[in-house]
């Protein structure tokens, strides 16, 4: 299994620890491109069109000046890093054992800034999403994409790919035609009727990932099983779950979370 995570908007600044070291983060082969976006990321940072160019309103201002120090900043595990709806439901930065080395394992994180990191990799926060046009760089999607195929490829082949990313990062990344690749969507039914809505989507995410880790039994090997897994939620906080048909054309199938209004 290979499941993908979108990154969090929201960073929580490591309070202390080494800057990043690239050359130590998952999948080293990433770190020229790492290199040459960390670089724009600085240097656009420093100008006075920075928040511009990154998409950044007034009230994120301090996450672009900070992303000019990015070199110097405390770094630490990106389980932690990373906040919000979806990693607080999943709470990747309190698992212990065999969950934790779960994580470890099958989650990827994709990122604009990183390309794809593990859990335990130590990273800072910054501030970066894959929509950006990058002065130097030019399109993050595109510019991963190349680099991001061999890595990804490798660690999702002959298992599930479970993708939990929104629609701008899957541009950085698809698998390749014939995997067996499950996007999971979600949806709220109130009162008979089904809706699609932001905050539930990603708290829904956030649950299955945790359950896919701590879970006694092991991680799904294909769709089917993944289903089973994922149905074991309607006991709790989920009305129902479906897994669509396949996809032609290597899309993927989808996996629909319902939950309760």
């Amino acid at each position: 299994m290979l499941l993908l995570l979108p990154p969090s908007e929201g960073k929580t600044p490591p309070p202390s620890g080494r800057p990043v070291e690239l050359s130590i983060l998952s999948a080293p082969e990433l770190s020229a491109t790492r290199r040459q976006v960390l670089d724009a990321l600085i240097a656009t940072s420093g100008r006075p069109e920075g928040p511009s160019v990154l998409g950044v309103g007034p009230g994120a201002v301090s996450d672009v000046e900070r992303n000019v120090h990015l070199r110097a900043a405390p770094a630490g595990r990106a389980a932690s890093v990373y906040s919000g709806v979806l990693y607080g439901a999943a709470g990747l930065g309190d698992l212990t054992g065999g969950a934790r080395e779960r994580a470890a394992r099958h989650v990827r994180i994709v990122s604009a800034l990183w390309g794809a990191v593990g859990p335990e990799d130590a990273i800072p926060a910054y501030r970066l999403s894959m929509g950006v046009d990058l002065p130097g760089v030019g399109p993050l999607a595109r510019a991963w994409r190349v680099a991001l195929a061999p890595v990804l490829d490798a660690a999702a082949s002959g298992g599930v790919v479970v993708d939990c990313r929104s629609a701008g990062y899957v541009a950085a990344w698809r698998p390749a035609r014939g995997a067996d690749w499950v996007s999971v969507r979600v949806l709220r039914e109130l009162d008979g009727a089904r809706s699609v809505v932001s905050h539930h989507a990603k708290h829904a995410r956030g649950l299955l990932t945790r359950h896919l880790l701590t879970r006694d039994s092991r991680v799904p090997a294909d769709a089917d099983e993944l289903l089973v897994a994922a149905r074991e939620l309607t006991a709790g906080p989920l009305l129902d779950v479906e897994l669509g048909p396949a996809v032609p054309r290597g899309g993927p199938r989808t996996l629909t979370l319902v939950v309760r209004g």
